[in-house]
């Protein structure tokens, strides 16, 4: 494929294909994205409201301080400022009497500012408090990359093994487990989590700090990022249903709609249960690949959005632990006054999967006022739920491996969140392959 228009052809414009596209434009390649929906974002993206007119996400996504690649595509693009970070990591939390509590960091060398949280938490007996002493090693080796665990050690079992227990266990480790790896500390493997750990609580304290979008998820990325690629004379397509046809070792044509693109390389940004459909032809190659994407098993998210009369919260979020939802953020505190709504959240939600809307939206309604004083006046106005089904893909211990970007195919490389980072199923994890996927393209055209 040589004398093509486009030096690559990104397929996918989520987080992945988006910081592949942008990084590739940066080094002077001329990109096309091609995205099968009628917008950009993949799985973490916006729409409106029917009825509010509002922009509403489509699940909650949250930043940490050490999400560097993320943040580097947003630099590239100029929209670090659609994130606001915290200074130090804190966290509030409303018990089921609907008691507050706070979690708070120190301004103290990573990781003792969290055993010092901890130590200070007034949410915890301190027979509780003293046991998260147990774990300071383990995050100091696991920032050397020196991971203190097996192939089939699930979270809960390494939590066991280092004495977390009770309500530090209940309230900070599992919650953390769970919003991370979006499964069950139970099922998922601990070697995620300890790269999430390792990851958070880094040498620079503002690792572990929370950042919020403050615009719908679509504006905060995905709409600057095509002003980039456009501006460096490059192309994005929406509604591109795409179709890589393969001959064994080589990528053959890639068509859109029935149209040939001609591009000299291909990089797949697509998640694992779409990567069968896209490619075609001889698919010899990737054999292998094809298989164990397929038998990757995925996890669902449950986010229910709730619009009262009035506004309720004095916190942009709160943890909720021991609730069905397990985080609340208002809307109204990040977005602004154009958005008016509460986004509740529950992770690795496979139970509540078959629940139908009005059982879900009252689970959630009820949770909120029984949490929040200042909902238990409030009127309910509206409430919707979204069921993402594929959210994250499983981080069990029998899962197929991941696969690195390199396919064996010339040509053909891989981004999403799923591809073989270290991370699990977050949007560092498909930053991070994006970029990975352009640097290695760049790399194959000189070889």
């Amino acid at each position: 494929m040589t004398g093509a228009a486009f030096d690559t052809a990104v397929i996918g414009g989520g987080v992945a294909g988006l910081s592949a596209a942008t990084a590739l434009a940066e080094a002077g390649q001329r990109v096309i994205v091609l995205e099968a929906r009628g917008q950009l974002g993949g799985r973490a993206t916006s729409f409106i409201d029917r009825v509010t007119g509002e922009r509403v996400d489509n699940g909650q996504h949250v930043l940490f301080g050490c999400y560097r690649e993320m943040f580097r595509f947003l630099a590239r693009i100029s929209a670090t400022s659609n994130v606001r970070i915290q200074t130090s990591l804190r966290i509030p939390y409303l018990d089921l009497e609907g008691h507050r509590t706070v979690l708070a960091c120190p301004p103290l060398p990573s990781p003792l500012h969290l055993l010092a949280a901890v130590l200070d938490w007034d949410a915890l007996e301190w027979r509780d408090r003293l046991q998260v002493l147990r774990v300071g090693r383990a995050l100091l080796r696991a920032r050397k990359q020196r991971i203190d665990t097996g192939e089939t050690e699930t979270v809960a079992e390494w939590l066991t093994r280092y004495g977390q227990r009770g309500r530090l266990r209940e309230w900070l480790w599992e919650p953390l487990a769970v919003a991370a790896l979006n499964q069950p500390p139970s099922e998922a493997a601990a070697a995620p989590f300890l790269r999430v750990l390792a990851e958070m609580f880094g040498p620079d304290p503002t690792d572990a700090s929370l950042g919020l979008p403050v615009k719908p998820l679509d504006e905060v990325y995905a709409v600057p990022a095509k002003q980039y690629i456009e501006a460096r004379d490059g192309e994005v397509r929406t509604h591109a249903l795409t179709r890589v046809h393969l001959n064994r070792d080589r990528v053959a044509r890639i068509e859109v709609r029935g149209e040939q693109i001609q591009a000299n390389t291909v990089i797949a940004a697509v998640p694992w249960f779409s990567l069968q459909s896209l490619v075609g032809g001889n698919t010899s190659g990737v054999t292998a690949l094809l298989r164990d994407a397929a038998r990757m098993e995925s996890r669902p998210i449950v986010t229910v959005n709730l619009w009262y009369d009035r506004q309720v919260m004095d916190d942009v979020f709160l943890g909720l632990p021991g609730r069905a939802m397990q985080w609340v953020f208002d809307k109204r505190q990040t977005f602004g006054e154009r958005a008016s709504h509460l986004s509740l959240v529950s992770s690795g939600a496979r139970d509540l999967m078959a629940l139908d809307h009005e059982a879900l939206v009252a689970i959630a309604a009820r949770e909120v006022a029984e949490s929040i004083p200042g909902a238990r006046d409030a009127v309910l106005r509206r409430g919707t739920v979204i069921r993402e089904k594929h959210a994250t893909f499983s981080l069990a211990p029998n899962q197929p491996s991941r696969p690195p970007v390199r396919t064996a195919v010339r040509g053909l490389f891989l981004a999403g969140d799923w591809i073989d980072t270290g991370l699990p199923g977050t949007i560092e994890s498909a930053a991070v392959a994006g970029h990975r996927a352009a640097t290695e393209s760049l790399a194959e055209r000189t070889q």
